[in-house]
């Protein structure tokens, strides 16, 4: 295994006042699903993933007619816009002059050198980041063509050039991504790119990881060995569903491993044959619940004295469920039984004054 090099080594870059890279908190990033040339459908979407956790939206410019509607977008947004182009880097110069504080390009399908350096020279002007885009289905020709790399050294290969290059040219505000659909390909790649570039920010993600059960499973096993080992410094959870879908994932990602901390966090056993309640919807209520909470709390669920409140005694509060009943309890303290039917009722009116 490559030795990685940790997320602080990384440049720092500013994205719309969003910091990231050099040790800044990992980046939860989305990207709308909407006709970027309806303004409102698309505005709508990304408040609604801003609402969700996400720090960055990206927008698709798949055309000149959605320039307009993207300069609205970025001017209303609540969160900084990143500018997805392809193709036409005269779309990418658009983008930038309506707004976008970060490009998402692949230069691989730009076209030319110097339409790329056009791109380039216009977001340093602007002040805007660029994400270098590499993916394991649009490599260079010439890469894809060689027998004698694997896909992960293919990636890194390519991801190499085009930062050497962005970088010659005096430009260090990069982001890059390097991504592929297979897990084991995704992690080989971002081990090396991290120890190949230590010092340039990386963009996580799982690319067309697939509906949102089996995308939350590849982008969790994918994405969590990296950022547990240090590497990553923003991440996009890539689900074939409502793009509000995405960054809950992502958060839980963030939280299983300690790094960043959103809403509450839901402590509850599996049930076994000593539950003495249905436990299931009590514990189904109380996280759809916690979903209105903000507060960086724990709350624990437990189906019998066996698993609670001992085992969750580091829970901010708690329930310990009997035969038709329940214990109330604090950081393990028992405080009150109360009867099955006002265990939810009266665990919420614990939270409420935490």
């Amino acid at each position: 295994m490559t030795e990685s090099v940790p997320r602080s080594a990384t440049r720092r870059l500013s994205i719309g006042g969003v910091p990231l890279g050099g040790g800044a908190p990992v980046v939860v990033q989305s990207m709308t699903s909407t006709d970027t040339a309806d303004t409102d459908a698309t505005l709508t979407q990304v408040r609604a993933l801003a609402d969700a956790g996400c720090d960055l939206v990206r927008v698709s410019v798949p055309t000149k007619a959605a320039l307009a509607s993207f300069a609205e977008i970025c001017a209303a947004a609540p969160v900084p816009i990143v500018a997805d182009i392809h193709f036409d880097y005269r779309l990418a110069l658009g983008a930038l002059d309506a707004g976008a504080a970060k490009l998402r390009i692949n230069p691989g399908n730009i076209g030319s050198w110097d339409k790329v350096d056009a791109v380039i020279d216009k977001a340093g002007e602007t002040g805007a980041a660029i994400r270098i885009g590499v993916n394991a289905g649009s490599l260079e020709d010439d890469l894809a063509a060689r027998d004698d790399l694997t896909l992960p050294e293919k990636l890194v290969a390519s991801s190499l050039r085009f930062v050497e290059h962005f970088e010659a040219r005096g430009f260090t505000s990069i982001v890059l991504s390097a991504k592929a659909h297979d897990v084991p390909t995704t992690i080989a790649t971002y081990r090396a790119l991290s120890h190949e570039l230590p010092h340039v920010p990386l963009h996580l993600g799982v690319t067309e990881a697939g509906t949102v059960r089996q995308g939350t499973i590849k982008s969790s096993v994918g994405l969590g060995v990296l950022l547990a080992e240090g590497i990553g410094d923003t991440l996009r959870v890539s689900l074939t569903a409502d793009p509000v879908e995405e960054p809950p994932v992502a958060w839980g990602i963030l939280e299983c491993l300690g790094l960043r901390r959103r809403g509450p966090e839901l402590i509850s056993c599996p049930t076994c044959g000593r539950t003495q309640v249905d436990l299931i919807p009590i514990a189904e209520e109380v996280e759809r619940r916690l979903a209105r909470v903000g507060k960086p709390i724990s709350v624990a669920v437990m189906g019998c004295v066996v698993n609670g409140p001992g085992e969750a005694s580091g829970a901010d509060v708690g329930v310990a469920c009997g035969r038709g009943c329940g214990l109330i309890f604090r950081h393990g303290e028992v405080l009150r039984k109360v009867d099955e039917d006002a265990i939810i009722d009266e665990l919420f009116a614990e939270i409420d004054q935490l």
